[in-house]
């Protein structure tokens, strides 16, 4: 215990000097089989899995910032995979299958709470679409079930359920297997996993142009130099085509901000996850004790990570309304991530028409809780240079042939 305790105070006051570094920090060799474009989640788990499943080990992970300081970082934390069409369904229930036994698989506790996430219903067209889904959900064999009112008090006893409220409580869809993990661990967990097969991370290390021959890329431009690659995968979230037109090619993409903020933390009150389209606001409760709380996007393009008052003034209104017990409580800071929306709200999971290049990008706000299954799905479709059949239907070339994937619904509150 004394040794602990000193151990605890000792490395407190080193400012972080002499700490282990949990992953390498290497210079970028010359050249790599594989390039990953994007130090998010899906970046590193789209590495981990090509060295692990794929024995593609020459690989480069290159963020021109520091590892989950993007959306990874800027997210609100939930997992489920209630989704609506069956290609979706099975592409999430993936992810949250692999969600399940990711802090064993990277020996990283991911902080992953499985504490059931909740989608209410505050009108009879709300509550006849929400058990639609529902049935649709459990037909792929993924949990789902409608609670009544009183069911949803008797889990969410703070929750106004009223019938005299203004956005009065009909019904819920709930996914007991939905809920929340950490998001900065599930970065690290992947960035420690991968970097254990020998990937390279490369931290501070933007990536300003590709080299193409012959319609094929040969290699990436960077603020570090250039840095050759048989194969690029790219992962950068809200500028996806900021990099796309780079490459020469546009895609069916706008990128908003999506706006979310922090409360004072309190004793532990909330134990589920509520999320309301309607009203456009959702919220879990940390660890730590602080409300997360998310909203719907701005309406105007931007790639600025701030977000406009007035969406947060809807915000906290449809908060209040919902949760009366969280009047008085204090703010304590709010931020934007860029989200990259396609026409129909699913992903672009693919080859692009650029031999070698493959894009990872469109996810909307739906990116955290797929972090596992799309760097899954993304490193078989490098190794292979063809889609899994789980990414199959995310092709870009659907835009063309008309065979869209809507998500609009089941994205809620962001779209």
């Amino acid at each position: 215990m004394k040794y602990s305790i000193f151990s605890l105070a000792r490395n407190a006051l080193s400012y972080h000097r002499d700490w282990p570094r949990a992953w390498r920090s290497p210079e970028p060799k010359k050249a790599y089989d594989v390039v990953i474009v994007g130090g998010g989640g899906h970046g590193l788990a789209t590495a981990y899995y090509l060295a692990k499943l794929h024995g593609v080990r020459n690989v480069a992970v290159l963020e021109k910032g520091w590892i989950g300081g993007g959306n990874t970082g800027r997210n609100t934390t939930i997992i489920r995979s209630n989704y609506l069409w069956d290609e979706s369904a099975h592409l999430y229930e993936k992810s949250l299958k692999l969600y399940e036994s990711l802090s064993q698989e990277l020996n990283y506790n991911i902080m992953l709470s499985q504490r059931g996430v909740l989608n209410l219903a505050h009108n009879l067209h709300d509550l006849r679409e929400l058990s639609r889904r529902v049935n649709a959900i459990r037909l792929n064999g993924i949990d789902s079930e409608v609670l009544t009112p009183e069911q949803i008090k008797a889990r969410v006893p703070i929750l106004n359920t009223s019938p005299d409220s203004r956005y009065p409580v009909l019904g819920a869809s709930l996914q007991k297997r939905g809920g929340v993990a950490r998001h900065d661990a599930v970065a690290w967990g992947f960035a420690r996993g991968a970097d254990r097969y020998g990937v390279d991370i490369i931290q501070n290390c933007e990536v300003t142009g590709f080299r193409l021959k012959k319609g094929a890329v040969e290699g990436v431009e960077t603020s570090r130099g250039y840095i050759g690659a048989k194969k690029v995968g790219v992962v950068v979230a809200g500028h996806a085509s900021v990099l796309a037109a780079m490459a020469g090619f546009r895609l069916p993409i706008e990128s908003h901000p999506l706006q979310a903020l922090v409360s004072e933390p309190i004793k532990p009150i909330h134990h589920s996850v509520v999320m309301s389209s309607a009203v456009h606001v959702y919220v879990s409760q940390s660890d730590k004790g602080d409300l997360v709380i998310g909203a719907g996007i701005d309406a105007y393009n931007s790639y600025a990570q701030g977000g406009s008052f007035p969406v947060v003034e809807h915000q906290m209104g449809a908060l209040i309304e919902l949760f009366p017990i969280f009047s008085r409580l204090r703010m304590l800071r709010q931020w934007g991530g860029i989200v990259d929306v396609c026409p129909d709200a699913s992903p672009i999971i693919g080859k692009t028409p650029v031999k070698g290049i493959y894009f990872n990008c469109g996810w909307g706000t739906g990116g955290f809780k797929a972090t596992p299954g799309s760097g899954w799905v993304f490193a078989h479709t490098i190794a292979h240079d063809e889609p899994h059949e789980l990414n199959a239907p995310f092709t870009l070339e659907r835009f063309t042939s008309g065979e869209l994937i809507d998500e609009h619904g089941a994205a809620a509150v962001a779209h």
